[in-house]
């Protein structure tokens, strides 16, 4: 045993089959939200739960380490949203992103129980801040927790502690052995050591296959090599791929994925929300022609900003400019990095190698174009627009004519992939034949495809992190209960 400076939990560092012998009743592979969600949810029910977190203790956790807010249905106003928001509000949200919910009724299950999450998050060790004012628009509909991401999985790790969760750090599963409809051991390597778990039942909650070029470029191509990865080098689809081998069912889109518009000067993994740049809709955004080719102002920023990692992935070279003047500054959280500036247009071209007469030409089109007489108001859809443009802005359409001028060159910045395994209302896995796993379960990202298609809600990942945890560990533990 373990007590590492600093923290209150008491960390098992297992290895060998000493500390590994005997039958676990829940293993589960992963370690950010979902899993430990799922170990909790287990442990209520049986004795000995083990989970298997590939990252070191260092960097544990997953893409859950870049998050901030969890998007739930609330009845009323409280401390921590500024107002109600209800399960037809949230449905209609989901349903209008993107193509829809992947399936309704998993979808409809998911949207219903997130009204019960934020106070099981609180049972289990999560505090909350109140909500964030200004531009993101979230602090009705989304509830932040206290420190962010690292806070909550270390909230999530003390209450482990505390339950008596096991918890095993540097550990890859590397195969499953099956016996009949059942995965009764996982082979895993912990430190670059081999070794056998003996499993009663399996949750699957350790993300998709984004750090993954390989893998990505099956359905982008070469342009997938163009992508930045906001999380982990460990979310390599090394468990899907394993699940797939035992015939299990894949649900989501080849190319569907959580991606957004990113500091192209970003690292290659685990930029995380800080790389994220939130200018796009007070500016306008060229391709790497000078080009504007999507509507920057198409609706709230949580209902699109997901939408550009996508956008910009579909570009020549995967990169994209947003330039904006000083009248806008205020209006978004800056970027990390730093913008390009200068007193001209050409001096912005210049800065960001696009072609001059290109981008003033672009620049003036679009000032031409803007509509009069709409005051500007970030608050809400102001209806500020443009007319006679390909594309046209919808909001937020002012002048870029106010210098100094700004500029930011984006890449695609990959969250979470959504194609993953089917899974019923129980979050068993499903074969490709129609049966199910007897005892392997699934929930977060892995799963994400039953219920995302092609857009993103922000927060929306924590709360399908969060429903379908807890049901994973809970029918997970009730299989092996009897």
């Amino acid at each position: 045993m373990v007590v590492l400076p600093g923290e209150s939990e008491t960390i098992t560092k297992l290895s060998g089959n000493t500390d590994l012998s005997g039958e676990f009743d829940v293993v589960v592979i992963g370690g950010g939200n979902a899993a430990l969600v799922a170990a909790m949810s287990a442990r209520h029910y049986v004795k000995r739960v083990l989970v298997l977190e590939r990252a070191p203790y260092e960097v544990r956790g997953g893409n859950t380490r870049h998050t901030r807010n969890v998007r739930c249905v609330h009845q009323q106003i409280d401390a921590y949203n500024t107002g109600s928001y209800l399960y037809e509000e949230l449905w209609d949200d989901l349903c209008n992103i993107g193509s829809g919910p992947s399936n309704e009724k998993l979808a409809e299950l998911t949207v219903r129980e997130s009204e019960s999450v934020p106070g099981w998050m609180s049972e289990h060790g999560v505090l909350w801040q109140p909500p964030l004012s200004g531009t993101l628009h979230l602090g009705r509909t989304n509830r932040f927790f206290l420190g962010g991401g690292k806070a909550l999985l270390n909230s999530y790790y003390r209450t482990l502690s505390a339950m008596s969760i096991n918890v095993s750090y540097g550990s890859s599963v590397e195969g499953f052995i099956e016996q009949g409809d059942s995965v009764t051991h996982l082979l895993v390597d912990i430190d670059g050591k081999r070794c056998q778990i003996d499993a009663r039942a399996v949750v699957c909650a350790s993300g998709g296959f984004e750090a993954n070029f390989e893998w990505l470029a099956r359905y982008w191509g070469d342009s997938a090599y163009n992508y930045l990865i906001r999380g982990p080098v460990y979310n390599d689809g090394t468990v899907l791929s394993l699940l797939y081998d035992l015939g299990a069912e894949p649900a989501g889109q080849e190319r569907g994925f959580h991606a957004v518009a990113i500091d192209a000067r970003s690292p290659r993994f685990d930029g995380g929300i800080a790389t994220r740049i939130d200018a796009i809709p007070f500016s306008v955004v060229l391709n790497c022609h000078g080009e504007r080719f999507y509507d920057e102002g198409e609706d709230l920023w949580p209902k699109r900003y997901a939408v550009w990692g996508t956008n910009i992935a579909l570009q020549d070279n995967q990169i994209a400019y947003a330039i904006w003047d000083s009248k806008v500054v205020r209006e978004f959280l800056p970027p990390m990095y730093g913008p390009s500036s200068s007193m001209t247009l050409a001096g912005i071209a210049d800065s960001i190698g696009l072609d001059p007469d290109r981008l003033e030409r672009t620049i003036s089109e679009y000032n031409t174009a803007i509509v009069p007489g709409v005051a500007f108001d970030p608050t809400r859809l102001d209806g500020a627009h443009t007319s006679g443009l390909t594309p046209e802005k919808s909001n937020w359409a002012q002048p870029i004519d106010q210098p100094p001028y700004y500029a930011i060159a984006m890449r695609p910045g990959i969250t979470f992939t959504y194609m993953g395994v089917k899974i019923d209302s129980n979050a068993k896995v499903q074969r490709e034949d129609g049966s199910c796993f007897a005892n392997v379960f699934a929930a977060g990202e892995i799963m994400s495809g039953n219920i995302l298609s092609s857009g993103y809600l922000a927060g929306f990942g924590l709360t399908i992190g969060s429903v379908w945890g807890r049901i994973a560990g809970r029918e997970a533990a009730r299989y092996v209960s009897g």
